[in-house]
């Protein structure tokens, strides 16, 4: 649908749009234009966008893992090689993923808005913001959640609410890309709150977001997650590109110890905490070992890993008992 300043207008139009130049917006914006036009409820139209595109990506995001988890071929950059997920246990995970995306992230979805709007934030108004400005906001959002999440998840690691809220979460020593938002309902609005949290703050302080810069930091969120518990790392993950970025690598470890690298998007925090210290021993040993082999062949290199792994992985369930206040099975 495009627009110039003589097309007629729908009575909607005559009340958001009435001082708008149609002919200087972008495509982008006219599409903007055309979908508040088309529901003709601000409220409805901003809340069924937001939930349609958590949707969207989370599950797009979703499907190139389980295609990759579907090919032998990768199986070489999968961090915990011996543990592809059955399409029993993706089932079993989407199911309640959807389950808490309509019971629990569909209010807190449609609800967000009319706060954030409240506060100063921007949902059907048009031009769209600089790209300078809207990627300074997504930054601040990044370092906000990273925050938040990183204490957050600290305390949820604390007997009773691991065991009554994030032993959900840790169902998987080996995650896979849609067990990103596998967690208890408590978890996913404890843990939201960093995500939504940042944009309320700076709405608050500022007066000055649009929601648009809010779905590119909540897509590139969704990314984040999804990502970092898809269980592989490739030579151009974004942790090789950036050493500071926490990635698969650093989150699976997370699963697999159960403790250590407790942050989302950065490494900063849990370095500076000295939380990612049993992370850190383990890469040592892995390269001390790999070292003393001498150019160890492939079959001797995967022998080394499973050992460390294994190793890791009782250590790790040991940690989780302790966290739960009971003994651990012989």
């Amino acid at each position: 649908m495009s627009f110039n300043s003589t097309a007629p207008v729908h009575q909607t139009a005559a009340f958001l749009y009435a001082n708008t130049n149609f002919s200087k917006l972008n495509w982008l914006e006219q599409q903007w234009v055309a979908w508040y036009l088309w529901i003709g409820n601000p409220a409805i139209a901003t809340g069924l966008m937001s939930f349609l595109m958590h949707e969207i990506v989370y599950f797009g995001r979703c499907v190139p893992w389980m295609i990759i988890d579907a090919i032998p071929y990768f199986r070489q950059w999968k961090l915990q090689p011996g543990k592809v997920p059955t399409k029993q246990e993706q089932w079993e995970c989407t199911k309640l993923v959807l389950f808490t995306h309509f019971t629990v992230e569909l209010p807190q979805i449609w609800f967000f808005h009319p706060l954030a709007e409240y506060m100063g934030l921007s949902t059907w108004q048009v031009p769209f913001p600089p790209l300078k400005t809207m990627l300074g906001q997504i930054a601040l959002f990044f370092v906000f959640e990273d925050a938040f999440h990183y204490f957050a998840h600290q305390a949820l690691h604390y007997g009773p609410l691991y065991r009554n809220i994030h032993k959900m979460h840790h169902k998987y020593s080996a995650p896979f890309g849609l067990a990103a938002e596998y967690a208890h309902p408590l978890e996913v609005l404890i843990l939201g709150t960093g995500t939504i949290g940042g944009p309320l703050l700076y709405c608050y302080f500022t007066r000055d977001l649009h929601i648009l810069t809010v779905y590119i930091w909540v897509t590139l969120r969704l990314f984040q997650a999804v990502d970092a518990h898809s269980g592989y790392d490739f030579p151009w993950s974004l942790r090789n590109i950036l050493p500071f970025w926490s990635g698969a690598e650093h989150h699976d470890f997370h699963h697999m110890a159960f403790t250590n690298n407790f942050s989302t998007s950065f490494r900063w925090l849990d370095y500076l905490f000295g939380t990612d210290d049993k992370y850190r021993e383990y890469r040592a040993k892995l390269a001390k070992a790999k070292a003393a082999l001498k150019n160890p062949s492939k079959e001797e290199t995967k022998r080394l890993e499973a050992d460390l792994l294994k190793q890791t992985e009782i250590e790790g369930e040991r940690a989780e008992a302790a966290a739960e206040g009971r003994s651990l099975k012989a």
